[in-house]
């Protein structure tokens, strides 16, 4: 099935490169060799995690340059959860920001710059966005949700790490994936996480044996294709950092794999003494794209180099070059020749509605020639947002519940902030999450608490005013015990369910609130299989939560 969408306009930060794509940058890598597993994977990791933060808005306009692949006739996002065509052309409709690695294991803080890290971040149809949800990568037995390219269900025996749902790529993408979930466990190995299935709370390995040993078996069976040598160029050329694993595959086996312990070299990097500016691309542009008028949007730009001789200095010119202006006008040589470089801060205001172009030229320091680059931005008009109506939670069980809302029409919008609020003996917690549908779904209701949400809309930096305000109580889901049209009985394996008539929508939940099995429609004697566990069955005529324990 085709589906056609249409553009969803974001603010955008880009850099597109001039030059041909390919070859590792002279000098990128030199600060890992001679190191081995431990310290080699910290001195990947502050190789990799200094680099420019893309905004949140400026993902799709990224992807443009990432994710698309072509055809004799269309440009067509390349979604690695379907395979379902969507036209590039029609805009972003159909489809999600995917964080391949879910933002939710480190507590969804927009402010890390892993939220907005392109290594991790895939263009994905949103039905297998939403069954793949927050669970961990794994090799699934039995599914609960299946495409053709994703699949969703049971783990196999000893994957998992404590989930019941394990999310399993098409097999020509699990070295993708791989590689990805390498990348974000040693880039990003501080953080603190939430939710642990494939993670321990160290810097080595960070990952579970479970989960490197499937990861390392997805890495040798589905080597680095072309697809993501030209995708790792282009995130390189946007913000200024690479994926090892995809340069040098035999890292992995360094780190986690058969060559654990042994020195590694990787053999690109001669130091010959000359100044080298590796970061940004001469020639590449810094696009902020859609900004509203008489507001700012900064963006850091990372500047980095080896063998520079002095400072760098900073000199911004060209037609519109009053709207933007660099935070300072010489960057040290220290900070430039520093493992984390320098972070350049950008900031574009515009007093009046266009389009608006400048030039940024980095001398000195030993630069040899012009080394510029282009600043690009477009001013609208402040938006008019429209009040949301937020309306009544809905799939709510124990511990779990999805809120919801309507969409305005007609009205560009970039995403949706749910402002949450916890009451708990008297004390108040309030958080914001950004959703990129009409919903969200929220897995932390537990008893003696009431949650209240309202909704915005936002666009440009704007927000339309709150919605009304929607309460769910813990107690929402009443009576744990059997209603009088269903009754279940267990068997090894499973559940028997026993009903009078026919039913329909059956839905069956772990003890964590999330769904494991569907079923559209049952009968007197339909078996659903269920490893060993606790779970809470409802259907549409039946609506009162039945409890069943399955012990065999």
């Amino acid at each position: 099935m085709k589906k056609l969408f249409f553009v969803i306009c974001s603010t955008v930060l880009s850099l597109v490169s001039t030059s041909a794509w390919g070859e590792i940058p002279t000098g990128y890598y030199k600060n890992i060799d001679g190191k081995a597993t431990i310290e080699l994977k910290t001195a990947v990791k502050n190789v990799i995690y200094p680099h420019t933060m893309l905004s949140y808005n400026s993902l799709w306009y990224y992807f443009k340059s990432t994710d698309v692949h072509v055809y004799p006739n269309d440009d067509q996002w390349w979604d690695m959860y379907s395979g379902e065509t969507f036209y590039v052309r029609n805009g972003s409709r159909g489809m999600n920001r995917e964080h391949s690695f879910p933002k939710s294991w480190w507590g969804g803080i927009t402010t890390v710059p892993a939220y907005t890290d392109l290594n991790h971040l895939y263009p994905s149809e949103t039905d297998a966005n939403l069954a793949k949800n927050n669970y961990p990568l794994g090799e699934v037995q039995q599914a609960t949700f299946e495409n053709g390219w994703t699949k969703v269900g049971y783990p196999k025996s000893g994957q998992g790490g404590g989930s019941s749902t394990v999310f399993e790529p098409a097999d020509q993408y699990k070295g993708d994936f791989a590689r990805t979930y390498f990348y974000m466990v040693t880039c990003y190995q501080d953080l603190t996480w939430k939710y642990s299935y494939m993670l321990q709370q160290n810097t080595y390995p960070t990952l579970m044996p479970w989960a490197y040993e499937m990861l390392l078996r997805w890495h040798r069976q589905d080597p680095v294709s072309q697809k993501e040598l030209d995708r790792n160029e282009a995130v390189y050329e946007s913000q200024n950092n690479r994926n090892p694993f995809i340069d040098y595959p035999e890292l992995a086996e360094y780190i986690w794999g058969n060559k654990a312990g042994q020195i590694f070299y990787a053999g690109d990097s001669p130091i010959t003494g000359d100044p080298t500016l590796l970061s940004p691309v001469a020639g590449s542009s810094l696009d902020f794209s859609e900004v509203a008028v008489n507001k700012t949007q900064t963006l850091s730009l990372l500047v980095k180099g080896e063998n520079m001789r002095g400072n760098i200095t900073v000199t911004i010119y060209g037609t519109n070059s009053e709207y933007f202006k660099s935070a300072v006008e010489k960057i040290p040589t220290s900070n430039v020749n520093s493992e984390n470089g320098y972070m350049l801060n950008i900031t574009y205001s515009p007093t009046t509605v266009g389009t608006h172009e400048a030039k940024v030229l980095l001398s000195d320091g030993g630069i040899v020639g012009s080394f510029q680059f282009s600043l690009i931005g477009a001013a609208l008009p402040i938006p008019s947002l429209s009040k949301i109506v937020a309306t009544e939670a809905t799939d709510i069980t124990e511990t779990a519940y999805r809120a919801n809302w309507n969409i305005p029409a007609n009205e560009d919008v970039d995403y949706y902030v749910v402002t949450r609020t916890i009451t708990e003996g008297g004390k108040q917690t309030v958080n914001e999450f950004v959703a990129e549908e009409n919903y969200y779904m929220f897995d932390d209701l537990k008893a003696g608490t009431t949650h209240t949400y309202t909704v915005q809309s936002s666009r440009l930096g704007y927000r339309s005013v709150s919605s009304n305000a929607i309460t769910v109580a813990s107690g929402a889901v009443t009576g744990i015990a059997e209603d009088a049209g269903l009754s279940i009985m267990t068997i090894d394996g499973g559940i028997r369910l026993l009903t009078p008539q026919i039913q329909t929508h059956c839905y069956i939940y772990n003890a964590q609130g999330q769904v494991v099995a569907y079923q559209p429609q049952i009968e007197n004697g339909t078996i659903i299989t269920l490893p060993i566990g606790i779970y809470l069955v409802k259907t549409k005529e039946s609506p009162t939560i039945i409890k069943v324990a399955v012990t065999k």
